[in-house]
C-alpha cells in the first residue's frame, strides 16, 4: 500500500509539472520569438527590395535623374546618421558587432542597450531608408540584430536567464532567415558569434534555426539566395583561380577590415569634442562620394550589389573595374555610421574580383565569380567555415565543394597575415566600451 501511494503520488506531482504555466510559458515564448524572426526577416528582405527598386526607378525617369543620387545621396546618409545618433544610439553599422559585445556584458542593463526591441525597429527602418538612398549595405549584418534584439526580448518576457544562449541563437536564426542558409546560420553562431563550440546552447540555436526558417519557408518558398549553379574546374587554368582569388581575395578582404578599424577609429577620435554635428559631417561627405561613385560607374555601385553579383554568377561578366569601385562605395557606407551591413555587398565585390581574373585568365566566369566570393568574403570576415557553407548554400554548387573550401581557408590564412583581429570582433570593442560609458554617466547622474 505504501509503495502504491507513493507512484500515485508522484505521478500527480509529474501531471502538475507538465501542465504547468511556468514550464511551458518559457518555451512559447521562445518559440514565438524564433517565428517571429523568420516572419520579420522576410518583410524586412521585402522592404528593403522595394527600397532598391524605388531607388532605381527614380533615378531612370528623367534623361537628367541620373544626377539625382547627387542630392539624394548624402542628405539621406545625414539623415540616418541623426536619427542614429538621436532616436536609437548603438544602431550604427552592421548589427553584428552589437550582438557579439552584448554577449560579452554581463548586466542586462548594458545588454538592453545594444540590444532591445525598439533598435531592430530603428536597424530596420534606416536601413531600408538607407538603401532608398543608394547606400552601399546590406539587411544581413542588420537582420542579426534584429534577431538578438527579439530573442533577448524572448529572454526578458519569458524569465530565462540563458541571456547569452539566446543573443547566439538569434544571430543564427536572423542569418538563416535572410539568406535562406540553416546550416550557415548555425556555422555562423558557433564560428563567429561565440568563436567556440558551446554543446549547452546547440539546442537553442538548432531549434531557433529551424522555428524561424520554417516562417521563411512559409512565406517565401524555397529557394538559393544566388540561384542554382553547378560548376567547377576542369582544368589547370580554372584550378589556379583558386589561389588567385583565395590570395587575392583574402588580401584585399584583410585591407577592407584594417582600415575601417584604423579610420573608425581616428573618426571616432576627432569627432569626440562634438560628436553629432562631426558625424553628420563625416555622413554627408561619405555620402556625396558614394554618390559620385555610383553615378560614374552608371549606378551599378548602388545598393546591396545583389543583381550584379548574380549575374555573374549566371555568366555575364562585370566590368573590370566593379570590385574597386564596389569596394570604395561600400568602405564609405560603413565608414559614414548610417545603420547598414556589409554581406551583400561583400560578395558582390568578391563576385566582381573573381569576374575580372576569370576574364584575365579566360576561364568560366561562374566559377570564378563564386570563388572570388569566397576568398574576399572570408578575408573580410575571417571566419573561413561560414564563408565555404554560406557560399555553397546561396548557389547550390556542390559540385566546387573542394575548391570553395580551399579558396575560403586560403583567404583566411591570407587575411590573417596581413591583418590580426578579425572586423567584426574589433567593432564589438567600440559597443562594449558605448555601453559601459552609458552606465557611469547614468550612476554619475543618479542621485547618491
Amino acid at each position: 500500500m505504501p509503495a502504491d501511494y507513493k507512484k500515485m503520488k508522484m505521478l500527480r506531482r509529474s501531471r502538475v509539472v507538465w501542465g504547468s504555466w511556468a514550464l511551458w510559458k518559457p518555451r512559447i515564448v521562445f518559440w514565438a520569438g524564433a517565428l517571429a524572426i523568420g516572419v520579420i526577416s522576410v518583410g524586412f528582405a521585402r522592404a528593403a527590395d522595394a527600397a532598391q527598386h524605388l531607388f532605381k526607378a527614380a533615378t531612370a525617369v528623367h534623361p537628367l535623374a541620373y544626377l539625382l543620387p547627387l542630392l539624394l545621396t548624402p542628405a539621406g546618409f545625414v539623415l540616418c546618421s541623426y536619427l542614429a545618433a538621436r532616436l536609437f544610439p548603438n544602431s550604427q553599422g552592421s548589427g553584428i558587432p552589437q550582438a557579439i559585445a552584448a554577449r560579452h556584458l554581463n548586466d542586462d542593463l548594458d545588454r538592453k542597450r545594444l540590444l532591445s526591441l525598439r533598435l531592430a525597429f530603428g536597424k530596420i527602418l534606416l536601413t531600408v531608408v538607407g538603401l532608398f538612398c543608394g547606400a552601399s549595405i546590406g539587411r544581413e549584418g542588420p537582420t542579426v540584430q534584429v534577431g538578438s534584439s527579439i530573442m533577448l526580448a524572448v529572454a526578458r518576457f519569458g524569465g530565462m536567464a540563458q541571456a547569452r544562449g539566446l543573443i547566439l541563437a538569434g544571430s543564427a536564426a536572423g542569418i538563416a532567415a535572410a539568406f535562406n542558409t540553416p546550416l550557415a546560420g548555425i556555422v555562423f553562431a558557433i564560428e563567429e558569434m561565440s568563436r567556440s563550440y558551446q554543446s549547452r546552447a546547440n539546442g537553442i540555436v538548432l531549434t531557433a534555426v529551424i522555428l524561424s526558417g520554417l516562417a521563411a519557408l512559409g512565406l517565401s518558398g524555397s529557394y538559393n539566395y544566388f540561384g542554382s549553379t553547378h560548376v567547377m574546374p576542369v582544368g589547370a587554368r580554372e584550378w589556379s583561380l583558386v589561389l588567385f582569388c583565395g590570395v587575392g581575395g583574402g588580401a584585399l578582404g584583410a585591407l577592407f577590415s584594417a582600415m575601417a578599424l584604423r579610420l573608425g577609429q581616428r573618426l571616432r577620435r576627432w569627432a569626440h569634442p562634438d560628436p553629432v554635428k562631426r558625424m553628420l559631417l563625416v555622413a554627408g561627405l561619405c555620402g556625396l562620394a558614394v554618390a559620385v561613385i555610383g553615378v560614374a560607374s552608371g549606378g551599378h555601385t548602388f545598393g546591396t550589389g545583389y543583381e550584379q553579383a548574380r549575374g555573374a554568377i549566371e555568366g555575364q561578366a562585370l566590368p573590370w573595374y566593379f570590385f574597386l569601385t564596389k569596394l570604395a562605395a561600400s568602405f564609405l557606407s560603413m565608414l559614414s555610421g548610417i545603420p547598414g551591413g556589409i554581406f551583400a555587398p561583400s560578395l558582390s565585390v568578391g563576385a566582381g574580383l573573381g569576374s575580372s581574373i576569370g576574364q584575365l585568365l579566360g576561364v568560366s566566369i561562374p566559377l570564378a565569380a563564386i570563388l572570388g566570393m569566397a576568398g574576399y568574403f572570408a578575408g573580410v570576415v575571417q571566419a573561413p567555415m561560414t564563408a565555404f557553407v554560406i557560399i555553397l548554400e546561396m548557389t547550390g554548387d556542390h559540385e566546387a565543394v573542394i575548391p570553395i573550401m580551399a579558396v575560403a581557408m586560403i583567404g583566411y590564412v591570407t587575411s590573417r597575415l596581413i591583418s590580426r583581429e578579425p572586423l567584426y570582433h574589433g567593432l564589438s570593442r567600440v559597443f562594449i566600451a558605448a555601453a559601459l560609458r552609458a552606465r557611469r554617466a547614468e550612476d554619475h547622474a543618479s542621485p547618491a
